[in-house]
This record gives C-alpha cells, structure tokens and sequence, in this order.
C-alpha cells in the first residue's frame, strides 16, 4: 500500500509531547491510510507508515519513507483508531521499515490496547527489534525480494539477505500468522530464479506466498507478467498461494 494521501481524514491534533530524559525520541510516522482491505489478507485495516528505511530498493514505491521525517504526530493516529473502534479489525505497522522505530513495541502495545489485532510489514532488516516485537504480533508480511544471491544488488547494501533468513527461521519457529511475498520483474529475477526461490521457501516450510506484479507506480497497470506456467507451479508449491 502506498503512503500517498494518507493524511486525507485524519483528524488534526496537538504534537505529541517531548520524551522523557533518557527515552528514545518521538515516533516517526510517515503517514496513515484510514482503511484497506489489502495490506493483511482477510482483515480490513489501518495502516500506519514508520517513516526511515536503510535499503535503497531501485523499485520502492514510497521512496519518500526512506529518511527518517516525521509527516503525522501519533497523538493524531491514535485520535483516529479510537474513533474507528469496533469499525476495523486491525493495524499493519508499514513503510518505510517499521522496524526502524525504537518506539514500535509502544506503539504495538497501544493499538492492541484499544482492541486491535496487530500486523507488520517488514523486508527482515532487524532481526533482534523483530524477536522483541513478535511476541506482540498476529501477523506478519515478509518480504522475500530475491534470491540470496542477487539481494545486495537490489538493497544497494552489503550482507542484506542474511538478515531476512534470520527473519525468515524466526517466524517458522513461531505461532504467529505469516505471509512471505515477493515483488517480481524478470530484469531482477528471472522465472526460473523465481522458481528456485518459491522451492527453496517450500523446502524451509512456508505455506502462504504472494507473488505481486512489479508497477512503475501506486495504483498503474502491471506491464509484465508471470507464465501461466510459472504460476500454475508456485500454486502447486504452497498451500495458499497468490498473485497480486
């Protein structure tokens, strides 16, 4: 889900207040969309976006979450979940990389306090901060990009899947709800690369895979697309399977 426009409805409010010496600084939101029913498979959901994310992936559809640049205050957010109470079912935490917020398990805790099942998008950059919130979580998308060996050309950082497969182990290991899904274009990974990676993500044990069509931007036309072959295979590798 795109971050553009995601002030729209969002009711004004004072800034948040300063922290207390010795508390890390105030959440960094980037934005909020009210409502959808896209960013968490069968919930109808806010999505809060944590601006900052250390990846520069040439193909990020919210390039501008990448700094860490604060466009609501969460006095704000939380102004408007309080009215939305009983009319949604849940909050995604997006980016950006939500995991870049020191104050996520705060943040986390609060949603589910007015109650509100809590989900996560994340491309399994932090894989401590994601042990500390896991706990927390009903849900999780992980980003699986590529294969292992083409990730540092996508990320633009070195070392950068060792931390999604560290991601990946943890949420295998554990009780919470997941999705692995990947944003597909032949430029960076061929079909049978895809092919590969889908076999590799089975043999490690992951039942739910989204396959989602690379768009120059938010909202267009994909321009290229899987075999029907290709898909027909990733259908048969997973027990739910889906392309976006």
């Amino acid at each position: 889900m795109n971050a553009a426009s995601s002030l729209k409805n969002v009711p004004p409010d004072a800034p948040d207040r300063a922290p207390a010496a010795g508390l890390p600084p105030l959440p960094v939101i980037g934005g909020l969309t009210p409502f959808s029913s896209v960013d968490w498979p069968g919930q109808l959901a806010a999505v809060v976006f944590i601006a900052g994310c250390p990846w520069r992936c040439h193909y990020c559809h919210n390039p501008h979450l990448q700094a860490r640049e604060r466009h609501l205050h969460w006095t704000q957010v939380m102004a408007f979940l309080q009215s939305r109470r009983t009319l949604l079912d849940a909050v995604v935490f997006s980016g950006g990389e939500p995991l870049s917020e020191p104050r996520l398990p705060e943040l986390i805790a609060a949603v589910r306090a007015l109650g509100f099942k809590a989900g996560l998008h994340t491309a399994g950059i932090y894989p401590a901060r994601l042990a500390a919130v896991l706990p927390m979580l009903d849900w999780v998308g992980l980003d699986i990009k590529t294969t292992a060996s083409r990730y540092d050309t996508l990320t633009g950082r070195r070392g950068s899947a060792t931390p999604v497969a560290n991601c990946l182990d943890q949420l295998l290991q554990s009780d919470c709800a997941f999705e692995c899904r990947t944003t597909w274009h032949p430029d960076w990974l061929p079909e049978p690369e895809l092919l590969e990676l889908a076999q590799d993500l089975k043999q490690r044990g992951v039942k739910h895979f989204a396959l989602q069509a690379y768009r120059s931007a938010p909202g267009s036309p994909a321009t290229v697309f899987p075999s029907d072959a290709t898909k027909h295979a990733l259908a048969a590798s997973f027990t739910c399977f889906t392309y976006r």
